[in-house]
């Protein structure tokens, strides 16, 4: 089992390939990490180090592991922040060729370009490529509610009004859309939730909200989902997967008091956490729920 990931990188701290290489490997998959950038840490400390890699860098690397079969031999391609608009358009191009090459492989993109508190956080022309050519070539997309409004071009503030335009937006291309840090008018107080949305199947999940926020959630969460699928796991199962592990990390982060995640220390629970949260069946789907277990 293989997963291409293609995505930044930190020599310290959780974000990134740093997120998501770790959990992958725990799931018994073999993780062909290709990085987008090579920092010191995420933004967001007093200084940062290092550089967003030049886009003909990038394409040598993919190039490379093309060159050793991993397209021939992966499963699914992953794909988090890109860093430069010429980054994006070298992926989309890479993606097309593997595609071409391996029809049964998955591509999942995670389209890391905002958030609610700091709005779009990438060079202004990031978000069109990733809307109009990654998302389009995308299998399953997994944009957190911020990202997921302005894919669509339209707000979503209940679970009927999410599902609909998840279903547009499937027009152009994902078959799954996975909508995380999602707030709609009937969230408890108190709750997150996740939602994943099918052409005629919807599910949802409720986590605790926990009073922090770290960088790279969307991250690991995305690698989460990933390693569910890439062990055939349907829909609703990777989804009360994900949601399961992720809230075990944030527990656990939280009893620490770090600004980063504990994802290391959290190695036992991001493959079988002990408290599960069950995804469950909205908007007419056929009655059903997922213990989350992968």
């Amino acid at each position: 089992m293989t997963v291409i990931s293609i995505q930044s990188q930190v020599a310290y701290g959780h974000v990134g390939n740093s997120a998501a290489v770790f959990p992958m490997q725990m799931h018994g998959i073999d993780v062909i990490a290709v990085p987008t950038t090579l920092l010191s840490n995420r933004p967001g400390y007093p200084t940062i180090r290092g550089r967003v890699l030049e886009a003909q860098l990038v394409a040598d690397l993919l190039l490379g592991i093309e060159e050793r079969g991993a397209v021939d031999t992966c499963q699914m391609i992953l794909s988090g922040y890109l860093g430069s608009a010429d980054i994006a358009a070298v992926v989309a191009d890479f993606v097309a060729r593997a595609r071409a090459r391996n029809p049964s492989l998955c591509y999942v993109c995670d389209p890391v370009l905002g958030d609610r508190d700091r709005g779009l956080f990438v060079k202004a022309d990031i978000p069109p490529l990733v809307r109009d050519r990654l998302c389009s070539l995308a299998d399953i997309i997994t944009p957190n509610h911020f990202e997921f409004e302005w894919l669509c071009g339209a707000k979503a503030s209940t679970s009927d009004q999410m599902i609909e335009a998840a279903r547009a937006l499937m027009a152009r291309g994902p078959s799954t859309v996975v909508v995380t840090s999602a707030e709609l008018s009937d969230t408890p107080d108190g709750e997150i939730e996740t939602l994943a949305i099918e052409q005629s199947s919807a599910w949802r999940v409720r986590t605790p909200k926990v009073p922090i926020s770290p960088n790279g959630t969307g991250d690991l969460f995305a690698a989460l989902f990933t390693s569910a699928r890439v062990l055939n796991k349907a829909t609703p199962e990777a989804l009360g997967h994900a949601a399961s592990a992720i809230s075990a990390v944030l527990e656990r982060t939280a009893a620490r008091g770090t600004e980063e995640m504990r994802i290391v220390e959290s190695a036992e629970m991001l493959v079988n956490p002990k408290r599960r949260f069950e995804a469950v069946a909205i908007g007419g789907s056929q009655v059903q729920t997922s213990t989350g277990q992968a």
